[in-house]
């Protein structure tokens, strides 16, 4: 299998898999696109996925889509987009695009997708991490790419085997290729949990406190808050994986600042527009889950968890002024 011929199939094709989408193309990948937003596979599929990132616009065609993974065939590489609440819901479909030799590929967010992936297929052919890229999709087939600078995409093997360092190799040269710069890491369980814990403060902060991450982080109350949000996961974290990622957390706080100024993150856009379930239980209620595991107290994110519940089971009877 040639990176350049690898047939993937995006599940959950919205802004980041649109993006992540194109980035590979642009590598030479061969994608299907897997979305139940029809007005947005139908323009891609008659005319091609617009392209927009700092190196400019451009319109990417080859892509082939479907509203479901259950008649697209057998794929070399499945990457999971949909959100990691959904997993297992979508699964059962997936499985139809998988066969003996596809590697599952998990770049959602939060903690133990890994685990989840590895109840369908054997974790020699899991592979997860994440992109630190900013998405937009403000129209049928047309999607943006806002990412960082340096490595925007991490990831790595569940459980090292020839098959999974082999399509992980190839899938980086894919990515780099195409223009997102992309590191296929040894061991991909520090960068997966300081990113968990990263999205445990702001995300969860913005979304209680109604406010966007530059606002709150400009209050000493607001940057004290986030700090024991990420103290604690910095503390199950050195207890869960040995890693001590208390320092760099606090490195965080300035390039938060400087790049979420004017930002409602993806949790606070679910609470405070949407009104649809989050993802809370994989970031501030896998920190705490995992802290029992460890025997570590996570107060802080244990009443965090328990106020986003509350809030997404009870969006119908919130106060409205109106």
């Amino acid at each position: 299998m040639s990176d350049r011929y690898m047939k993937i199939a995006m599940i959950g094709s919205g802004a980041a898999g649109s993006v992540f989408a194109a980035y590979l193309r642009k590598g030479g990948a061969s994608l299907c696109l897997v979305d139940r937003y029809k007005a947005h596979m139908d323009k891609v599929a008659q005319e091609g996925l617009t392209f927009v990132s700092p190196a400019g616009e451009e319109c990417l065609t080859g892509f082939t889509t479907a509203p479901t993974a259950e008649s697209i065939g057998i794929m070399d590489v499945v990457i999971l987009m949909v959100k990691a609440t959904q997993t297992d819901g979508i699964m059962p479909s997936v499985m139809n695009c998988i066969g003996d030799g596809t590697v599952v590929v998990s770049l959602q967010n939060g903690l133990g997708n890994d685990e989840v992936l590895s109840k369908y297929v054997p974790p020699e052919r899991v592979l997860y991490g994440f992109g630190t890229i900013g998405t937009e999709l403000p129209e049928p087939g047309k999607c943006v790419s806002k990412p960082e600078s340096g490595v925007i995409m991490r990831f790595g093997a569940a459980k090292k085997s020839e098959l999974s360092d082999r399509v992980g190799k190839e899938l980086e040269g894919c990515f780099n290729r195409g223009g997102c710069e992309t590191r296929f890491e040894p061991d991909i369980r520090p960068f997966v949990w300081k990113k968990a814990i990263s999205n445990s403060g702001y995300n969860t902060l913005s979304s209680l406190l109604r406010l966007k991450v530059g606002e709150f982080l400009d209050t000493e109350e607001g940057c004290e808050l986030i700090k024991s949000v990420w103290r604690e996961g910095c503390e199950v974290c050195k207890a869960a994986v040995g890693v001590d990622l208390w320092p760099e957390m606090l490195e965080e706080l300035p390039r938060l600042k400087a790049g979420f100024a004017t930002y409602y993150p993806s949790m606070a856009q679910d609470v405070l527009i949407h009104k649809r379930q989050t993802e809370i239980g994989l970031l501030n209620g896998a920190i705490v889950k995992y802290g029992r595991d460890c025997g570590v107290q996570t107060p802080v994110n244990e009443a965090l968890t328990r106020m986003i519940t509350c809030i997404q089971a009870n969006y119908d009877k919130q106060y409205n002024k109106q």
